[in-house]
Formats: C-alpha cells, sequence, structure tokens
C-alpha cells in the first residue's frame, strides 16, 4: 500500500506563464490567485502569467508567486485527483516551499501564510541588499572536502558557508560575492564536476540573513499557528515538529542555517513513504529524489 507524501518547491522554480493554464482550468485555483490579490494589494496572477522575468525571479515576488501557484496545484489535484490528497500522509518544501508544506498541513491559514511569505521576501531581498553576496552550486564534490574548501576560500570577515545539503554529489554554497568567487576558483581546480554561479538576490540559509529574521518574526508572531495535522518535516533538523512555538522559532532559523534536504527526503524515506508528488512548478524535486533514492517514483502535478 502506497504511503503519500507531497513535496512542495522552493525558489528557483518559477517560470513566466506558470499557473496560467492551471487557473483558466480549476476555478478553486483561480479562487487562490484572487484572495492573493486581496492580500497582497498587487495583481500576482499578472506577474506569474505574463512576467516580465526579470519581476517575477525578484525574491519580493518569487516567494509569494511560487506559495500560491503551489497551493493552486493543489487545487488540481484536489479536482482530479480526490483520493490522492486525501491520503497524504505527510510533507516538506524545500526554504520557501516549507511554508507551503505547512500551509496544506493546516498549520497556517492561506492568507495568514501569504502575509509571512510576502514578509520573508520582501525582508530576505533587503538583507541581500546591504551586501555583495550569492550563491554557488557544486556538483561532483563531497561535503567535508567542501567544507574545507569554504574555510580556505573564506576572505577575512565574511561568510561563506554550504547552504543547501540537496542530495549526493549536489550542494550549494553561499557566502560573500568575493568568498564565493574565490571557491569558485579552488572548487575547479579540486576536480568538480561543476561550479554554477546562482542568480540569486544575495547569500540565503547564511547569517548575511541576519536582518531578515527580526522582521520574519515579527510576521510570524503576528500569524496564527497550530499543530499541523500532518507530519511536516523540517528543513533545519530534518526532524517533524508540531508545537507553534518551536515551528516559529525554526522558520525564523530557516533562513539563517543549511537546508537539510537530503536528511529530510532520507527520514521521509525511513518513516515509509513510498510515493511522491511534486506539487507546484518545476522538477526539480523529484530529480534530487531520484538522486537519493532511485527505484521511488515521484509524480508532477504542474507540467504545463
Amino acid at each position: 500500500m502506497s504511503k503519500i507524501a507531497f513535496l512542495f518547491p522552493g525558489q528557483g522554480a518559477q517560470v513566466v506563464g506558470m499557473g496560467q493554464a492551471l487557473a483558466a482550468d480549476v476555478p478553486a485555483a483561480a479562487e487562490r490567485f484572487a484572495e492573493a490579490r486581496d492580500v497582497l494589494g498587487y495583481d500576482l496572477a499578472e506577474i506569474c502569467f505574463s512576467g516580465p522575468p526579470e519581476r517575477l525571479n525578484s525574491t519580493v515576488y518569487s516567494q509569494p508567486a511560487l506559495f500560491v501557484c503551489s497551493l493552486a496545484a493543489v487545487e488540481k489535484l484536489r479536482r482530479d485527483r480526490p483520493d490522492v490528497v486525501d491520503g497524504v500522509a505527510g510533507c516538506a518544501g524545500l526554504s520557501l516551499g516549507e511554508y507551503t508544506a505547512l500551509v496544506f498541513a493546516g498549520a497556517m491559514s492561506f492568507a495568514d501564510g501569504l502575509r509571512v511569505v510576502k514578509c520573508r521576501g520582501e525582508a530576505m531581498q533587503a538583507a541581500a541588499d546591504a551586501s555583495s553576496s550569492g550563491m554557488v552550486s557544486v556538483l561532483g564534490i563531497e561535503p567535508d572536502v567542501l567544507e574545507k574548501l569554504c574555510d580556505e576560500s573564506r576572505q577575512p570577515g565574511e561568510v561563506l558557508q554550504i547552504a543547501n545539503y540537496l542530495c549526493p554529489g549536489n550542494l550549494v554554497c553561499s557566502g560573500h560575492q568575493a568568498s564565493c568567487e574565490e571557491l569558485t576558483r579552488r572548487a575547479t581546480a579540486a576536480g568538480a564536476m561543476k561550479v554554477i554561479p546562482l542568480t540569486v538576490a544575495g547569500a540565503f540559509h547564511t547569517p548575511v540573513m541576519a536582518s531578515a529574521v527580526e522582521r520574519l518574526g515579527a510576521a510570524l508572531a503576528d500569524c496564527e499557528i497550530k499543530p499541523p495535522r500532518l507530519p511536516v518535516v523540517s528543513n533545519v533538523d530534518a526532524e517533524v515538529h508540531t508545537d507553534p512555538e518551536e515551528l516559529r522559532s525554526l522558520l525564523m532559523q530557516q533562513v539563517v542555517n543549511p537546508v537539510r534536504w537530503e536528511t529530510s527526503m532520507r527520514r521521509m524515506l525511513a518513516d515509509g513513504f513510498n510515493l511522491y508528488y511534486e506539487v507546484g512548478p518545476g522538477k526539480v524535486l523529484r530529480g534530487l529524489l531520484k538522486r537519493i533514492e532511485r527505484k521511488i517514483p515521484c509524480e508532477g502535478v504542474l507540467d504545463e
């Protein structure tokens, strides 16, 4: 018998046009975009459907956009496969996707979750604007070797650390720009398959984002959080938490701590989850899961 889990994507999965066919075809999905307009005070659907790309890719807009589009995708699945939605036994989300997972699991309302995500995107963008920083994807190097390379590449007074443990051979480092550039040189020389600077606003999931924590904490304090009705695996420690105050604390910690995605997936596999759905734009999470456990199926919901 299948034990079903939903996986919700994070920033980077956005693409202009996402959700347009969904909103046209599924009335409940269109209602999500309409409610988002009321909460945000601007037409998020227009940004998702028409861009331009540089606007959608801005942290301020991409985080609410992915949150809403992924929950709209739930409505498509609810219409087409209600048995799947009713059968979900747990979920997880990559970075921003953890908020989507918590809303799906009933820990926050859609409107409250969107307000917090809006604040999160704005606060993280402001923290990124305060210093020159970025992220670098490093393929084909073991974590302990990459940690050493980070130590060797880190410039005086700067931050550089592994920020995303995604799957075997796929790690992302975050830090100040000069340190990232030095890491790119050293990792290439050390035999990395690829070293790819990412097009992001700044060094997410590191102390560079510390100034965002206070603003996010204030938004979370105003948000009613309930114990989730389903297990939601935390990015911070790959554990399941039910206490609302713990959830608030972990969501604040998540901004400045690494995302333990591979460990989270291994936790879910160990808990017996054997059928996964990537609920939202893109195919990234399916690819990561395939690298972690090749035989486990993961289906897409929003392949537009």
